[in-house]
């Protein structure tokens, strides 16, 4: 691949509850803006991005500071929820116009331990799919961050944590972004989201019994859209910070130094 030509746009989603109460606590309005080895997190993020040498433009979703704009292509306020955000980034990325084929790559602010490389190793190993979701193995994040405490889905081919990032073809947004929403709104009531995506699936799922291939399968009919999981060696592709063990955890990262326990 010709990396002076990059084939990805990205949204990054920098906003956030006013009110996070983990954001308050380090002075500043939103979770992205906590200074993790002595610049915001999301200032790494975006380094992360432009380093690669994969990402041409940057749409960033979320108040920003002065050592962040120079990283941006163009500032997208936010909309209150993620989806609201990740519908705007996509539509700023429209604007400031896709090349036929492009996929947007949308990647959380809150993953500062993310390099380069990494963001390299996944967008050159995705699948051509109209949905793309990383995700790593459970043994990989503890080896890389022994202690680290994450939420993991256990399923017939491993046990698995979520990436902060995901890879999306922009032209078919419009197709799974409302049944997206629709399955979140299920999240929290059992019944209807049994409905969504089918008791046995859902009693697969429960018992360890769902593999890869089965879980992709029905998530790409449930969207509408062809979606593939991409199982990532990069335990920063799912290690984000939501509280201070891992801003801890972070900043040791980033300095090289052993974190202190």
């Amino acid at each position: 691949m010709n990396s002076s030509v990059p084939r990805w746009s990205a949204v990054v989603l920098g906003g956030g509850d006013p009110g996070d109460p983990f954001a308050a606590a380090h002075g500043v309005n939103v979770k992205p803006l906590i200074p993790v080895a002595g610049a915001p997190m999301a200032l790494h993020v975006l380094r992360a991005l432009r380093g690669s040498d994969r990402v041409g433009r940057v749409a960033y979703v979320g108040p920003t500071t002065p050592d962040l704009d120079p990283l941006i292509d163009i500032r997208v306020t936010d909309h209150g929820t993620l989806l609201s955000n990740l519908e705007a980034g996509v539509e700023a990325l429209r604007d400031l116009g896709l090349a036929p084929g492009e996929r947007v790559l949308v990647v959380t602010a809150d993953v500062p331990m993310l390099r380069s490389q990494e963001v390299r190793d996944v967008l050159d190993s995705a699948p051509d799919a109209g949905l793309v979701y990383p995700v790593v193995r459970r043994e990989v994040c503890e080896a890389a961050y022994p202690g680290v405490k994450r939420t993991y889905a256990r399923l017939k081919d491993g046990t698995f944590t979520g990436g902060n990032l995901f890879l999306l073809d922009p032209a078919l947004i419009g197709q799974f972004l409302p049944r997206l929403r629709e399955v979140l709104a299920a999240r929290k009531a059992p019944l209807k989201l049994a409905g969504l995506i089918g008791w046995d699936v859902l009693l697969r799922l429960i018992t360890g019994r769902l593999s890869v291939q089965r879980l992709e399968e029905k998530v790409s009919g449930l969207l509408g859209v062809k979606a593939r999981a991409l199982i990532t060696p990069h335990a920063a592709v799912g290690t984000d910070v939501d509280k201070d063990a891992d801003l801890t955890l972070a900043d040791a990262q980033l300095r090289g130094t052993p974190p202190v326990h």
